[in-house]
């Protein structure tokens, strides 16, 4: 079983290539949407603006495959930090406030922490709890544990049952999602340490089930 990290010209694809390796898992770094074919599933990195990020997706014919290996292929995602709000059906993270279109594999928008009701300063940045609404599979070996954040926008998938986890920084917001098997981490478990690499683990074993 191969995991690919997609190298679309943003995210710290190395951080999770070195995670990944730790904890010995068969991966590769992905530089083009054709070698999709070569894995069992999929993470999406990101850093950066979610216009800038998605236009790459789109410009590189990455958005079409990895959909297309999502809802046709039975192939597993693990979408991390921008990752995760590239999932979404849209997001407001533009300069003139336009709802741009994200994947659209799980339904929800994307909005700052601001407009939600958060009065803390932005970005959220440092380690803070993550607490599990479920018995996920991505939540074995952990309880209420904390992962390392950066962000100023939270995805709130449209559906309560697709939140698997939340965060309170000023307000409770989606941590993970996940529908089927595609999931989203708002948090970098690759630098995360011990419970990020548990993360990861739990991952690998779900796209084996």
């Amino acid at each position: 079983m191969k995991i690919g990290i997609v190298n679309y010209g943003t995210g710290n694809i190395y951080s999770i290539s070195n995670a990944l390796n730790e904890i010995g898992a068969d991966q590769i770094v992905i530089n083009s949407p054709s070698e999709l074919h070569k894995v069992d599933a999929i993470i999406l990195p990101g850093v950066g603006g979610f216009a800038d990020s998605k236009n790459k997706l789109d410009s590189n014919n990455w958005s079409e495959e990895i959909i297309e290996s999502i809802n046709f292929k039975n192939k597993a995602l693990l979408g991390i930090c921008l990752g995760m709000q590239l999932l979404a059906d849209s997001s407001s993270e533009s300069s003139n406030n336009i709802e741009i279109p994200g994947l659209g594999l799980i339904p929800g928008k994307v909005n700052h922490l601001t407009t939600l009701g958060c009065n803390l300063r932005t970005p959220h940045v440092g380690w803070n709890s993550v607490n599990a609404m479920d018995k996920s599979i991505l939540f074995e070996g952990l309880n209420n544990t904390d992962f390392y954040f950066v962000h100023s926008y939270a995805f709130f998938p449209r559906d309560e049952e697709h939140i698997h986890a939340t965060t309170n920084y000023g307000i409770d917001f989606p941590t993970v999602v996940g529908k089927e098997r595609v999931w989203g981490t708002q948090f970098h478990p690759e630098k995360s340490s011990k419970s990020g690499f548990i993360l990861l683990k739990n991952f690998i074993r779900f796209v084996a089930c």
